[in-house]
């Protein structure tokens, strides 16, 4: 156990708020208890420092320290004005740790011979693509893309949203959707009603290899992408209600389409 020295301090601190910083070091920092214990039960060697603050350390059970003992992470104390001013938190939880980025094979993702993911294009809203990671986990998804303009996944919004998925999904930015033809992944585009757009309870079968976009938060998708789409679809819904945000949306097509059999002529 070590005390928290002013540089340690100082790049951690960076880490928090710099994305640049993130994707140089491939670090990210994940804040409180519970999420530290449930990573470090499952991923303890991505664990590459653990900041806690005297007071939050009294309280940690046998259990937490025998798993923090064995997993052979270093563990640094400070005083509780010290974490303030590393956290992004209104209300610090105590307890920060810093953890190695996960890196994916995204050709042994698309080496597979069936394949459901999710694009997001330009999705800024860490809200929303938090909660759209642990959908994709939750429902068995193989991988999320991103266009290179959303949000950083690492961001520390949307790690406490996805709250602990970030290490079990493949995620991937990329620049333009071109790759998925090249893969022979067929594109299906979650739009607002039109005569384009089929209701999202009538399509009974999926592609083999298929992966769903979504747009952003306000503008949609660009029409690039849906003049490339295999199969358009929407979800109804009542007059009253102006619109589903884009993780809602997500949750209830990654919901239905896990269900359906693939379509083995496609």
């Amino acid at each position: 156990m070590h005390k928290l020295a002013a540089s340690k301090a100082a790049s951690i601190r960076d880490l928090v708020r710099h994305k640049r910083t993130r994707d140089a070091e491939r670090l990210f920092i994940v804040e409180g208890l519970k999420p530290i214990e449930e990573l470090l039960a499952s991923h303890p060697t991505y664990f590459q420092a653990l900041v806690v603050t005297e007071t939050s350390l009294a309280t940690v059970d046998q259990s937490f320290a025998g798993v923090l003992e064995r997993s052979g992470c270093p563990v640094y104390v400070c005083q509780e004005r010290v974490l303030a001013t590393l956290s992004d938190l209104t209300t610090p939880s105590g307890m920060l740790a810093v953890v190695r980025q996960p890196v994916w094979d995204q050709e042994a993702v698309f080496g597979q011979p069936e394949l459901f993911g999710f694009y997001g294009e330009c999705l800024q809203d860490p809200a929303n693509v938090g909660p759209i990671i642990r959908t994709a986990v939750a429902l068995g998804l193989n991988a999320l893309w991103l266009s290179s303009d959303s949000v950083d996944v690492f961001n520390p919004k949307v790690v406490r949203a996805s709250a602990g998925a970030l290490l079990k999904l493949p995620i991937f930015y990329i620049p333009d959707v071109a790759l998925f033809a090249k893969f022979h992944c067929a594109i299906v585009t979650a739009e607002v009603p039109s005569p384009q757009s089929c209701r999202i309870q009538d399509i009974r079968t999926l592609p083999r290899r298929a992966v769903v976009a979504f747009g952003n938060e306000s503008r949609g998708l660009s029409a690039f992408i849906t003049q490339h789409a295999s199969l358009r679809f929407h979800i109804p819904i009542r007059p009253e209600a102006e619109s589903l945000n884009v993780a809602g949306a997500a949750a209830i097509t990654a919901f239905h389409f896990s269900e359906l059999l693939h379509d083995p002529t496609t």
